[in-house]
């Protein structure tokens, strides 16, 4: 399905958040490993559901107390199956690695879409080198990955860290299980989206277990945890979707209201949005259950590091079009490995409407493209989201200001499927075409 985007001047009214993808990922996974967890409120994207499925398969009990709340319980000793598909969830994918390393068993892993080719050595040479024969499909490791046999010993363990932050928090909520201590340690030039890591931990903790932190890299584990469940769990809305929208609130002449859950202590990646937003001259209104914004904003360039928060890099390229002078996106290398190549790709669909956008390989920089007070970009092209979810979405926020056809709206629903419906709510003119 395409999505038609006009010109919108005006959003006005309010909408309730998604709760985190990310937060509701690792609720499910960490809540099937043991004890008794009560999740409220998690996401229905398609990558929660995934974990919810695959948790299942590992033998975890879901019952659906109400629309809002899944009641989470391990079973015993688990199931460990022999074939597992993980659809296009790179997160579940990752997580699940390790968990599956821990039984010895033979099983396939399967994929599909975007997460073919997406990069796994890192973790599965990790798991190689600990004792657990697997293996992936080309030089990246991709799905289908096969474990074969093997046992996954604990010690000490290097894990690559400047690629992405999933396979340090898939081995975080692995390692408690094993028999023996674990002392992890984080290599690279840099630690990318180390917020993600703290989520893990913070998540881990609810759940009883104790990882000690000797520093910014190193992890101290002890074998034989007991995983005592989550207990009652409120997901927090999702910073990395109200992106989105906020962007669309500084874009057009609009009064929104956001309603979520927006709790501090839980830490997001995404919530990096904030004092970007800040800098570019945003001003939004924060309380516990609420963010709103009044517009249009008159938007600043800047520099903008994006090493802790890679999925901002599309919001933010979009935002930056409409800026007063250049904005540079930096560290954005470890984006090239989502379910784009969210570096390449962003410039070259951009380019269709005449932005002025350079790439390096861990930089974009972006001169606004303008004439007066107005910005001169050409309407109605075309973008391709690359099936990629947050393309998608920045693609539909582009819309609001110079009138686009986004391809395959569709794969929004990887992380928020109410997108459309929840724009059109506010006031965008929208159009479906099958």
């Amino acid at each position: 399905m395409d999505l038609y985007v006009e010109r919108t001047r005006v959003l006005k009214g309010r909408v309730r958040l998604p709760a985190s993808k990310s937060y509701s990922i690792r609720a499910f996974m960490i809540a099937a490993c043991g004890g008794r967890s009560r999740i409220i409120d998690s996401s229905g994207c398609d990558d929660a559901r995934v974990a919810r499925q695959v948790c299942a398969r590992l033998g975890a009990r879901f019952k659906k107390e109400s629309e809002r709340i899944w009641l989470v319980e391990e079973k015993g000793a688990g199931r460990y199956p022999r074939r597992v598909h993980v659809r296009e969830s790179g997160t579940v994918l990752r997580f699940l690695l390790p968990l599956l390393a821990l039984s010895g068993r033979p099983c396939r892993i399967t994929g599909e879409g975007t997460l073919r080719g997406r990069p796994n050595q890192h973790l599965t040479e990790v798991l190689r080198r600990q004792g657990v024969c697997i293996r992936g499909t080309g030089v990246r490791e991709s799905v289908p990955i096969i474990l074969s046999g093997g046992y996954f010993r604990g010690g000490k363990i290097p894990i690559e860290g400047s690629l992405s932050s999933q396979f340090v928090s898939a081995l975080l909520i692995a390692c408690p299980r094993l028999a023996e201590d674990t002392l992890l340690g984080i290599t690279g030039r840099q630690i990318v989206s180390a917020d993600y890591i703290r989520m893990t931990e913070k998540v881990l903790n609810k759940a009883g277990i104790r990882i000690r932190r000797k520093s910014a890299r190193i992890f101290w584990i002890a074998g034989r945890q007991k995983f005592q469940g989550l207990g009652n769990f409120r997901i927090p809305s999702d910073y990395g979707l109200a992106a989105f929208l906020l962007a669309a609130g500084a874009l057009t002449n609009s009064d929104l209201i956001l309603e979520g859950c927006f709790q501090d202590e839980w830490p997001q990646a995404d919530a990096h949005i904030f004092s970007f937003l800040k800098r570019m001259n945003v001003d939004i209104q924060r309380s516990l259950t609420t963010l709103r914004l009044r517009g249009p904003a008159r938007l600043k360039g800047g520099l903008f590091s994006l090493k802790d928060c890679p999925d901002l890099l599309p919001v933010m390229a979009v935002l930056g079009l409409f800026a007063e002078g250049k904005t540079r996106l930096v560290n954005v290398r470890h984006a090239r490995v989502k379910e784009s190549d969210r570096v390449t790709d962003l410039r070259r669909e951009l380019l269709k409407i005449g932005a002025r956008i350079k790439e390096k390989e861990n930089e974009l920089i972006i001169e606004p493209c303008s004439r007066a007070d107005d910005f001169d970009y050409r309407n109605g092209r075309t973008l391709d989201a690359h099936h990629d979810h947050r393309l998608a979405m920045a693609w539909s926020i582009l819309g609001l200001r110079c009138g686009v056809r986004v391809k395959a709206i569709e794969c929004v629903s990887k992380s928020y499927p109410g997108f459309v419906q929840d724009l059109r709510c506010l006031g965008a003119k929208l159009k479906i075409k099958r």
